[in-house]
C-alpha cells in the first residue's frame, strides 16, 4: 500500500464515471488487505457497547440520536495508530462498520419501545431485546440487495454526506492522531459541560423568554414562547446538521409556536376541545402553550411525517424496481465459469444465503410475536408478521435514498405511518386496549428498528465501497454488532426507565415515543385519532413536497419541542460561518472537518456523562443543587453556553490547511 502521507481518494470519487471508467478504490481489489481480525472485531463490539448506552440517554433526552459512524471513525484511527498498527485502514473500516450499529439499533428502539412505559404498560428485556435484534437482522438482509444500486450502479449520483465525511476521517487520519486528540478534548469539554448539569445541576438546562416578565406575559396571554436547549450535545448536533437542514427543521417549529398555536389560542381560546376522547377539560385558553403544542400542534407534525414517508415511497418505485432487477440477477448468476469470477471490492454475500436468511429471519418473527407473548393468537401473530415483512422491505429504498441523499433517516415519519396501519388492522382482527398497544410498539419497533438499519448500514458500505474493503466481511460481521447492540439497548433503557421515567417532572423528554404513544392510544381504546390535524399535516407536507422544500426535515420540527430544535440552528449557524470566511476553498474545508471533530467530541462527550450521570442516579448519589438552579439556573447557563459557542467558533477558525 502507498505511503500513509500520500493516502487520499481517487479524483473521480464523488464524480459520475465516464463511459468505459472505472472506479479504483485505495486499497486495490486485486490484492489482500487485514479487515476482519481479532482487534477489530474487538474493538467494533467494545465501540457498540459505549456508543449505545451514549445514543440512547441522548435520542431520549433530546428526541436526535447523533450519526455514530464519524466518532467510531475517529477513535478507530487514534487507537490504531496509537498501538502502532500496519495497514489499519481496512481493519478501521470493519471497526466502524461493526460499532455503527449502534447508533442505528438505538434509532430503532427508543421512537417505540418507551412508548410502551409511557402507556403505563410493561414491557420485558427479551421483549425489547428480540424486537431491536429481529428488526436490524432484517434490515442487513433487505438492504444487501439494493447495495450495488446505490453503492455501485449510482456513483457519483449521490453525495452521501455522512459516509463522505467519515471516510475522510478514516482517510486522512492515516497519517496522525491529530484528530483523535482533538476529539479527546472537545469530548472532555462537552462531558464535563454537560455532566455538571445533569448531576449538579448547576445551572439549567433550558433558557426561555419566561425568564423575564414581559415573556411571561406573552407566554400567558398570547401563547408565545421560544425556548434553548443549552446543552453542548445538542449544540454538536446542530453543527454537524448543517444550517440548511437545521433551518428548515426550525422552520417546522416556528410555523407550530409562533403561528398555529397562537392562532388556536386566538381563534377557539374559549373552547374545550377534545379530538382523541381522551378526557380533556380545560380551555384552549386555560392551558400553558406546551399543553396546546402537545395535546393539538404536534399531531399536525405526525401527519405530515407519514405523508411525507408515502410521498417517498412513490419516489422510489424506480429504485425499487432497478434494485430488484439487479438482485434477480445476481440470484440467477450459475457459479462455474470464469466471467462470473466476482472481485474481492465487488463480493456480496450470496444471494441464497439473503433469502434463506430472510425466511428464517421471518419465522423467528412469526414465533416471537405468536410464542412471546405479543399477540393473543397465530392468526394476529400472522398479520403481524406480514405487516414487518411488507413495510420493512418497501420503506427499506426509501431509507436508504434519504441517508444517501441528505444523511437523514426519516424512519419516525415511516414508524408512525406503520403503527396507524398496525393499530388499523389489529383492531379489525380483535385486538385491542393494553394488549393491542403493546402488540402495536412492538411492531412497530421491529419495522423501526429495520428501517434505521437499512438506511445506516448503505453509509458503511459505501465508506468500504470508497476505500476498497470487501463487502461481504462487512456484511458478515455486522450481524454480531447488531446482537450485541440490540442487548446493551435493551438494559440502558430499562436503567433509564427506573431512573428518571418517561412521564412527569424530569421525565426524559423521548419525543417520537411520546408521538408513537399519542398516535397508538387513543386507537387502541376505542377512541380516534384526530385525523383533521393529520390532514392539515398532510396537506403540508404536499405543498411543501411541491415547493421542493424537504418535507420530512420540516415536519420533524413540527412535534419535536422548539427548545430541541433551536441549538441545532445555532450549532448550523457556527458551521455555516467557519466554513465560509475564507476565499480559500481549502482552508475552509480544514475549518469545517475540524469543526466536525469538535462536535463530534461534544456528542459523544455530552452523551456518555449523560450515562454516567444516570447511573448515579440510579445508584441514589444525590450531588444536585436545585434550589440555587430553580432561582438563578436560566440566567447562568447563558454563560457557559456563550463560553462552549465561541470555544468551538474559534478552535475550529484556527485549524489550518
Amino acid at each position: 500500500m502507498e505511503d500513509k502521507k500520500n493516502l487520499s481518494l481517487p479524483e473521480n470519487a464523488h464524480r459520475p464515471l465516464e463511459k468505459g471508467e472505472k472506479y479504483n478504490p485505495i486499497l486495490p481489489a486485486d490484492k489482500k488487505f487485514p479487515e476482519v481480525t481479532l482487534y477489530s472485531v474487538l474493538m467494533g463490539l467494545l465501540m457498540v457497547v459505549i456508543f449505545s448506552a451514549a445514543a440512547a440517554y441522548l435520542g431520549l433526552k433530546v428526541g436526535q440520536v447523533f450519526e455514530a459512524a464519524i466518532p467510531i471513525a475517529i477513535l478507530a484511527v487514534g487507537i490504531t495508530g496509537a498501538l502502532g498498527k500496519k495497514d489499519g485502514l481496512g481493519q478501521n473500516v470493519i471497526i466502524q462498520s461493526i460499532g455503527a450499529c449502534s447508533g442505528v439499533i438505538v434509532a430503532g428502539a427508543i421512537f417505540t419501545l418507551p412508548a410502551i412505559y409511557i402507556l403505563g404498560l410493561d414491557v420485558n428485556f427479551v421483549q425489547m431485546f428480540l424486537s431491536s435484534l429481529l428488526g436490524g437482522i432484517l434490515g442487513i438482509l433487505f438492504l444487501i440487495p439494493f447495495r450495488k444500486y446505490f453503492v455501485k450502479e449510482m456513483h457519483g449520483q449521490y453525495p452521501f454526506p455522512e459516509a463522505t465525511a467519515t471516510t475522510q476521517v478514516l482517510v486522512s487520519g492515516e497519517s496522525g492522531g491529530k484528530s483523535a486528540r482533538t476529539l479527546l478534548v472537545a469530548g472532555l469539554i462537552g462531558g464535563l459541560y454537560d455532566f455538571v448539569v445533569a448531576t449538579f445541576g448547576a445551572w439549567s438546562e433550558t433558557v426561555t423568554t419566561t425568564v423575564m416578565h414581559w415573556g411571561k406575559v406573552v407566554s400567558d396571554k398570547a401563547k408565545v414562547v421560544l425556548k434553548l436547549n443549552t446543552g453542548a450535545a445538542v449544540l454538536g448536533l446542530g453543527y454537524i446538521v448543517g444550517l440548511k437542514y437545521a433551518f428548515v427543521i426550525c422552520c417546522g417549529s416556528f410555523l407550530v409556536w409562533l403561528v398555529i398555536i397562537p392562532l388556536m389560542n386566538l381563534i377557539w381560546g374559549g373552547q374545550v376541545i377534545d379530538l382523541m376522547g381522551t378526557g380533556i377539560t380545560q380551555t384552549i385558553s386555560q392551558m400553558a402553550p406546551d399543553q396546546i403544542f402537545k395535546e393539538y400542534a404536534r399531531h399536525i407534525g405526525i401527519g405530515g411525517i407519514a405523508t411525507a414517508g408515502i410521498i417517498g415511497i412513490i419516489k422510489s418505485a424506480g429504485v425499487i424496481k432497478s434494485a430488484v432487477g439487479l438482485a434477480a440477477g445476481e440470484f440467477k448468476k450459475r457459479p462455474g465459469t470464469k466471467a462470473e469470477v466476482t472481485e474481492r471490492t465487488d463480493k456480496d454475500l450470496s444471494m441464497k444465503v439473503i433469502v434463506f436468511g430472510i425466511a428464517l429471519t421471518l419465522l423467528a418473527v412469526f414465533a416471537f410475536f405468536g410464542l412471546g407473548g405479543v399477540v393473543n393468537n397465530i392468526w394476529q401473530a400472522l398479520i403481524g408478521l406480514l405487516i414487518v415483512a411488507v413495510i420493512s422491505f418497501l420503506f427499506t429504498t426509501v431509507a436508504a435514498n434519504a441517508i444517501a441523499i441528505v444523511g437523514t433517516n426519516p424512519v419516525s415519519g415511516m414508524t408512525i405511518m406503520t403503527l396507524i396501519i398496525t393499530a388499523l388492522v389489529l383492531v379489525a382482527v380483535g385486538l385491542k386496549g393494553n394488549a393491542g398497544m403493546v402488540a402495536a410498539m412492538l411492531i412497530g419497533g421491529v419495522v423501526c428498528t429495520a428501517l434505521s438499519m437499512a438506511g445506516g448500514f448503505i453509509t458503511d458500505l459505501k465508506i468500504g465501497y470508497w476505500i476498497g474493503t470487501t463487502p461481504a466481511k462487512q456484511e458478515a460481521w455486522k450481524f454480531l454488532g447488531t446482537v450485541v447492540a440490540a442487548a446493551t439497548v435493551g438494559g440502558v433503557m430499562i436503567i433509564l426507565n427506573k431512573t428518571y421515567g418517561f412521564v412527569g417532572d424530569n421525565a426524559l423528554v423521548a419525543p417520537q415515543a411520546n408521538a408513537m404513544a399519542a398516535v397508538i392510544q387513543p386507537m387502541m381504546n376505542g377512541g380516534s385519532a384526530p385525523w383533521l390535524l393529520y390532514g392539515i399535516g398532510a396537506a403540508i407536507a404536499i405543498i411543501l413536497n411541491f415547493c421542493k422544500v424537504p418535507a420530512l426535515a420540516f415536519c420533524l420540527g413540527m412535534f419535536i419541542p422548539i427548545d430541541l430544535n433551536l441549538p441545532l440552528l445555532l450549532g448550523g449557524a457556527i458551521s455555516w460561518y467557519v466554513s465560509t470566511r475564507s476565499s480559500d476553498k481549502e482552508l475552509n474545508a480544514a475549518r469545517q472537518e475540524k469543526g466536525t471533530l469538535i462536535a463530534s467530541g461534544f456528542i459523544a462527550g455530552g452523551a456518555l456523562m449523560g450515562v454516567v450521570s444516570a447511573i448515579l442516579k440510579f445508584a441514589k448519589v444525590d450531588w444536585f443543587m436545585y434550589e440555587w438552579n430553580a432561582a438563578y439556573g436560566e440566567a447562568i447557563a447563558i454563560i457557559p453556553l456563550i463560553g462552549i459557542v465561541l470555544y468551538m467558533l474559534f478552535s475550529s477558525i484556527k485549524a489550518q490547511k
